[in-house]
């Protein structure tokens, strides 16, 4: 994936929305709805711990402003190698996200290329997503400047959904697909698997068509064999 390409119908499909669960993130939400369809929207600053929904709100806020019509440029910093020429590389969009912005603290040229990319869309009205782990002023930046230009963005600490909360998500999901996953099978898979709510329900998805094609029910037994014959992670 590159910067300069149309971005088109490359969005992961669950990365919406509405397929968001906000629990404590209703704020968040809202500010990122704004920002994909208000030209002139408060900049947003997201932060939080892998699995908060950084990346959903960011992906869901460029596909929505893709669809009425913006021009979008997406930047995973994450997967990408040569930071500063990624960054330089953007331009002559109306909204700009850059994903996992902490992955270039410390790399002074690609510091440098944000705070440009940062004054030009202020002249130009382009609008800027931010995502981190941290926020701004935890950020081990070598430019100061750039802390304070990321600092003046409206910042919102995201918080994961506790455990109960991604119980019922995932009741409710498997429930969509007629799937009845009762407390047993719930507390064996959230005591021996990654607890991220988008892993869980990309498995919900494989176990939905798993157990269809060998006409089983969703125990215990069954999800066991499952993550063992797939190789699926799990603690």
């Amino acid at each position: 994936m590159t910067a300069q390409l149309p971005l088109g119908l490359r969005w992961p499909r669950r990365q919406r929305f509405e397929h968001f669960h906000t629990g404590a993130n209703a704020a968040a939400l809202a500010a990122m709805q704004a920002l994909a369809t208000q030209p002139g929207a408060p900049w947003v600053y997201l932060s939080g711990a892998a699995g908060s929904g950084k990346s959903h709100l960011l992906m869901a806020a460029c596909q929505v402003a893709h669809e009425a019509g913006r021009t979008v440029q997406y930047l995973p910093l994450k997967k990408l190698r040569e930071h500063f020429m990624a960054i330089r590389g953007v331009a002559g969009s109306q909204l700009i996200a850059l994903d996992d912005v902490d992955t270039l603290a410390g790399e002074r040229e690609a510091e440098h290329a944000l705070f440009d990319l940062y004054n030009r869309a202020r002249a130009e009205g382009t609008a800027l997503i931010f995502t981190a782990q941290v926020a701004p002023a935890q950020l081990p930046l070598t430019l100061p400047d750039l802390r304070s230009r990321l600092g003046a963005c409206t910042q919102f600490a995201l918080k994961p959904l506790d455990d109960g909360e991604r119980r019922e998500v995932l009741k409710q999901q498997a429930a969509l697909r007629g799937i009845e996953l009762d407390d047993p099978v719930l507390d064996w898979l959230f005591a021996r698997y990654v607890r991220d709510l988008g892993a869980l329900l990309d498995l919900l998805d494989r176990l939905d068509q798993a157990s269809l094609a060998a006409q089983r029910r969703v125990t215990v037994p069954f999800l066991r064999a499952f993550l063992r014959e797939t190789g699926q992670p799990s603690h």
